[in-house]
């Protein structure tokens, strides 16, 4: 009975996932000249050497990309962070009242198109759009954010800002309360309580909301191309150029799989951060 119940995940599972990674590793790793197919690494030798093979490697073209992909996740999942924990913390304390309304006007935006949101960034950050407009009322200078990597890290986080806070508010709701009340009663002021308590156990929802928000940002394309301009490049990007405009599969896996292998090392390393932390607070008590 219980295999009968797995068996349509399972499928599920081979059919959209495993068949299609299966799929991009082979087309990586050949090559198709003159109607036959051959397995080789000379894809792999096309983005790391790019245009200009002469060239130091963190300056040749395409190393150049991944690493500005890296780069601005690595900001975006940042600043998710450092907004959405305190969001979080504050939705998911006992004395917030509205946290329901605030929690449904938080998400409500979600439900739009991922499109029509970035779209409307455009509206607001153009040369004659709505945040200029307040600067000239307020008779201060206007400024040319769009098509910059502060446009596409505003659109990275206004997109992604609810995948790191909905998973940390799940752990602090999650919580038992007697951990913090009897770090109280054992006389903890509320740095330490905090420090030593509440984060600690809300790490499995840093590592989850990191993971949700890094992965989407090192892939996006729709937010960099609409936000950064038609020549603002990042993996995603280059992985749409090379599958759909190009017609080269060959390559686009490869990008495809150097993204795929990045993600893996990330979470892996989230996940070793995450052990060793847990193994610290088994030490501790």
């Amino acid at each position: 009975m219980k295999r009968l119940f797995v068996f349509p995940y399972t499928l599920w599972l081979i059919v959209f996932t495993v068949i299609p990674i299966i799929l991009v590793a082979y087309y990586a790793l050949t090559v198709t000249a003159d109607g036959q197919t051959s397995f080789t690494l000379a894809n792999f030798r096309w983005f790391f050497e790019g245009m200009t093979p002469g060239e130091p490697f963190f300056q040749r073209l395409y190393v150049r990309v991944a690493m500005r992909s890296v780069y601005l996740a690595l900001i975006s999942t940042a600043i998710c962070f450092v907004l959405g924990y305190p969001l979080a913390y504050i939705l998911a304390s006992k004395g917030f009242r509205n946290k329901s309304f605030l929690l449904f006007m938080f998400i409500a935006p979600m439900w739009m198109n991922f499109l029509v949101r970035t779209y409307a960034w455009l509206t607001i950050l153009e040369r004659n759009g709505l945040f200029n407009t307040l600067l000239q009322r307020a008779g201060l200078p206007q400024i040319d954010i769009l098509y910059t990597d502060t446009a596409v890290l505003l659109g990275m986080v206004y997109n992604f800002l609810p995948f790191m806070v909905l998973p940390i508010y799940t752990s602090l709701v999650r919580m038992d309360k007697r951990v913090i009340e009897a770090a109280q009663d054992l006389g903890a002021n509320p740095v330490n309580v905090f420090t030593r308590v509440v984060f600690p156990l809300s790490l499995p929802g840093v590592v989850s909301g990191i993971t949700m928000v890094f992965m989407p940002g090192a892939a996006t394309f729709i937010i960099s191309n609409l936000l950064g301009g038609a020549q603002y490049f990042l993996l995603g990007n280059l992985i749409e150029q090379q599958f759909l405009r190009v017609g080269n599969w060959h390559t686009g896996s490869v990008v495809a799989v150097i993204l795929m292998i990045l993600m893996v090392i990330s979470m892996a390393i989230l996940k070793l951060v995450d052990r060793g932390q847990a193994e610290e607070e088994g030490a501790r008590v």
